[in-house]
């Protein structure tokens, strides 16, 4: 009796060890989507050239820093490299993916918020991915194009109508230049919100943590990236569209409104 009561307890220790190793395997496991809330919002921003997604003294990375503690605290933020695009879709489609079954019903995907923009070929990852998402059926508030550039393989002028709001800003001068027009697949789904010439030769900006390189060969380019004017536009742009309508202000709307219709 006591050596069979011994081997059910080693069996009960041993089942305990093999479940708790699969419990910090699963922890562990990055693919593993743990729960957590679903954010109202998404803004998902992409750098320029060879830039890492944390560099600090790039315009979307400390766009970025600045929104994340003043935005809604539901609003999910995050910075990547141009050549992620495909991480960035993941990370999107997870998010959206309450249920976690692999497939985006109607629900879910009516639930985005998506706000995605870039600087140079930043730019033109932030247009491929709204077309990424088109083939899901995923709606974008906006798209914002700062001095974009295009990779060959890659169209950064034509936004699909799955976007319902588009800006594109840009420079003309220099050996790297952004796109100056952006048109809509669907003129009838898409606002196009205008194509904004700035001339920095006329107005320049300071950028002190510029390389020589770009100081020299791609100033105009360059001053896209550190000028604060522009990001600040940006980041409004942002807040009126994912900020919560004022209920005061509403009100005031509806009383206005109401008035207005009223027989005089």
């Amino acid at each position: 009796m006591q050596r069979l009561a011994a081997l059910r307890d080693r069996f009960v220790t041993l089942t305990i060890l093999i479940a708790a190793a699969q419990g910090f395997a699963l922890a562990a496991d990055p693919s593993v989507v743990q729960s957590k809330p679903v954010p109202a919002n998404i803004v998902i921003g992409f750098v320029g050239g060879f830039v890492g997604h944390d560099n600090p003294h790039h315009g979307p990375v400390q766009l970025a820093k600045r929104i994340r503690p003043a935005f809604p605290k539901d609003t999910y933020v995050r910075i990547f490299e141009n050549r992620r695009r495909k991480r960035a879709y993941n990370t999107i489609f997870r998010l959206l993916d309450i249920d976690h079954d692999g497939t985006l019903s109607a629900d879910e995907r009516n639930r985005a918020r998506i706000i995605l923009f870039g600087q140079s070929w930043g730019a033109s990852a932030a247009v491929m991915l709204a077309r990424d998402l088109r083939r899901e059926g995923v709606p974008v508030l906006l798209t914002v194009q700062v001095d974009s550039v295009a990779k060959l393989w890659q169209n950064d002028s034509l936004i699909p109508d799955n976007v319902a709001q588009a800006i594109n800003f840009y420079q003309p001068h220099g050996i790297i230049h952004g796109r100056a027009r952006i048109t809509a697949a669907d003129p009838m789904k898409t606002e196009i919100l205008g194509n904004y010439l700035t001339d920095y030769r006329k107005t320049p900006v300071e950028c002190p943590q510029a390389s020589w390189f770009d100081r020299i060969f791609t100033p105009g380019h360059m001053q896209t990236e550190c000028d604060p004017h522009l990001w600040s536009q940006i980041e409004t742009m942002m807040r009126e569209r994912l900020s919560p309508p004022d209920p005061a202000q509403s009100a005031s709307v509806a009383v206005s409104q109401r008035d207005s219709n009223s027989p005089r």
